[in-house]
């Protein structure tokens, strides 16, 4: 273990929402800010291109400024750590799940207080998709079901469930009225929310399915395995258009790869996706070669 580490640069480089780029390390001190949380982070996902939301194991959910790393609104109301936070792109609407079996809704500039609440689920909630226009939310849980709210009501349009379907992940295809789901059954499902009805399943993988992601063209979908010892920990790409096969694989973590994501592409970069591990580690990925960048 020691040769291993004698060989870590420790020299890094830190990516800031304005563009620049600064040194970290030795070479440079980080800017620091107040944390948002008293606790660990346990969920991020984007809000809006300048604000992100959080989720932590202090039961509370905050919005930051991706540019100045400060903490704008924190809602307090989930009795539990809080497992999963989303939200549809540039909307006014949050949305946490917790393992007090909840979910609920927040107004980014309305009370503090939740606006809706979405019980049901009879154990912890592990996966949270919103519709693109934030009408529609569908969330799964370790109790083997998924269901789907109306967000103003609070309404429950559906209910499924599938035997040893552990929910680890839920997101929903840009423009289109699917959603994909990974599992701890090994699987990862593409579900039709109109009827919530499995549309299409993947092969099934080694290992538990810890994460999943869907290009923004929605064309393809990745998910994320658990694994050790170099063993599984990879990140799969899948095809979503008329093959539905396996595209490619991105091998090179050795503990689990705890989640997957699709880089947004600019003009002149090629499309990337990014993972991170219980190695502790992120990587990027060329995704057509599975080249590390």
């Amino acid at each position: 273990m020691g040769k291993l580490q004698s060989k870590i640069s420790f020299h890094t480089t830190k990516y800031r929402a304005d563009g620049s780029v600064g040194q970290t390390g030795p070479a440079g001190a980080p800017q620091q800010h107040s944390p948002a949380h008293t606790d660990a982070v346990t969920s991020v996902a984007a809000l809006r291109p300048d604000l992100c939301v959080s989720g932590g194991r202090d039961k509370s959910v905050a919005v930051s400024s991706w540019r100045s790393g400060a903490a704008l609104r924190r809602f307090i109301g989930h009795e539990r750590e809080v497992t999963k936070v989303t939200s549809a792109l540039d909307s006014n609407r949050v949305f946490s799940a917790s393992r007090d079996k909840t979910v609920k809704m927040w107004e980014l500039h309305g009370a503090s207080g939740p606006s809706q609440h979405f019980p049901g689920h009879d154990l912890v909630v592990t996966g949270l998709a919103v519709s693109p226009d934030a009408s529609q939310l569908c969330t799964g849980s370790r109790d083997n079901t998924v269901c789907k709210w109306d967000t103003e009501t609070g309404e429950c349009l559906g209910r499924a469930a599938i035997s040893r379907n552990l929910v680890t992940h839920l997101c929903w295809v840009p423009g289109e009225p699917y959603v994909i789901q990974t599992s701890e059954d090994k699987t990862t499902r593409v579900w039709d929310s109109r009827g919530l009805q499995v549309a299409h399943t993947f092969p099934a993988k080694q290992h538990i399915q810890t994460c999943c992601d869907v290009s923004q063209d929605g064309r393809y979908c990745l998910s994320s395995s658990s694994g050790s010892a170099g063993h599984g920990a990879e990140a799969t790409l899948w095809d979503l258009r008329q093959t539905r096969g396996r595209v490619c694989e991105y091998k090179g973590h050795f503990q689990t790869t705890t989640s997957c994501v699709f880089l947004p592409r600019g003009p002149a970069l090629a499309p990337s996706i990014a993972t991170s591990s219980s190695d502790s580690t992120v990587k990027v990925w060329d995704q057509d070669t599975a080249g590390r960048g």
